[in-house]
Parts: structure tokens; C-alpha cells; sequence
């Protein structure tokens, strides 16, 4: 059983090791250095109310399994309705509804903090990805090209939205 709940700094460290196992690992993201946690302190004081975190929580263990996050998608303030998604799970936890758990959750969060569409960039040849977002009402807008380069390969980035419908 997994719990989602919004992400305090004590979870920090567990999403920190989540995420650049996804660096050194997978094409989900085009970073390619570990964040420090001082990098990741930074990235958690840039979320709030309305773009927040969250994590999964696995049963009596507490063990943070996943993440996810809304950020800003520009400080451009035309775009101040706009955010963009991020899903983490750790390895031996995926395949097992947690990313759904936690992608749903920040859906709702969005339509309560009052955000207008959500952007969701997928790199890499990532079919559970594009899955995942579809299964939640996102629409796919385009891609982008060979934008990326990782593990020696030009990668390929799909943009998904989903607009809230007032």
C-alpha cells in the first residue's frame, strides 16, 4: 500500500537518490551529473502552494518510493498559469500504479491551486511515459526532434498538456 502526501525537507535525501538514479540511468531526464542535495535544496524553496511536491509513501515503512512534482513552466508572467510535471519512481518500485497514484494527485492539486494546463516533456523513447499521461487526459502536442544528447545517443522530446476544462 502506498500513501501520497505532500513532500516536507526529511524527504529530501529520498528524493534526491531517486532522482539521479533517473540521471545516471534512464532518458527521463537530460540531466546528466547527480544533483547535490545543496542543488536539491535550492529546487525544493522553488515550490510552494501551487506548484507542489508530493511523495508516495510505502505502508508502515514510511519508505519514500516515488515523487512528483508541478514546477513553474516560465517565470514569464503570460505563462503564470502554466506548470510542468515531474515523475520519478524508484526502479524496483515501477510498473505498479504508483506514478498513476501520484500523477493524479498533482492533477488535483493543479485544479485547486487554480492552474490552467499542465506540460508534461517526456524524453527518450519512454511508452510508459506517454501511457501514463494519456491515461490521465493528456494530449499529446508534439515532438521535439533530437533535442537531447545522452548514453551517446540524439534523443527525441514528446510534449503532452492537459488543459483543466472550467
Amino acid at each position: 500500500m502506498v500513501m501520497v502526501r505532500p513532500a516536507t525537507l526529511d524527504d529530501l535525501a529520498a528524493i534526491t537518490e531517486i532522482y539521479n538514479d533517473a540521471v545516471l540511468n534512464l532518458t527521463a531526464t537530460f540531466d546528466t551529473d547527480p544533483k547535490s542535495m545543496e542543488d536539491q535544496r535550492e529546487w525544493f524553496a522553488h515550490h510552494d502552494d501551487r506548484h507542489p511536491i508530493l511523495v508516495a509513501e510505502r505502508g508502515d515503512s514510511h519508505e519514500i518510493v516515488a515523487w512528483a512534482s508541478l514546477s513553474q513552466w516560465s517565470d514569464r508572467c503570460a505563462y503564470e498559469d502554466t506548470a510542468e510535471n515531474s515523475i520519478y519512481v524508484k526502479a524496483s518500485c515501477r510498473g505498479q500504479g504508483i506514478g498513476k497514484a501520484l500523477l493524479a494527485a498533482l492533477i488535483a492539486q493543479g485544479a485547486t491551486a487554480g492552474i490552467h494546463t499542465i506540460i508534461a516533456r517526456i524524453g527518450g523513447s519512454n511508452a510508459a511515459s506517454v501511457r501514463l499521461h494519456e491515461s490521465q487526459g493528456f494530449e499529446p502536442i508534439g515532438v521535439m526532434r533530437e533535442v537531447g544528447f545522452k548514453f551517446g545517443q540524439r534523443l527525441d522530446v514528446t510534449m503532452m498538456q492537459k488543459i483543466y476544462q472550467p
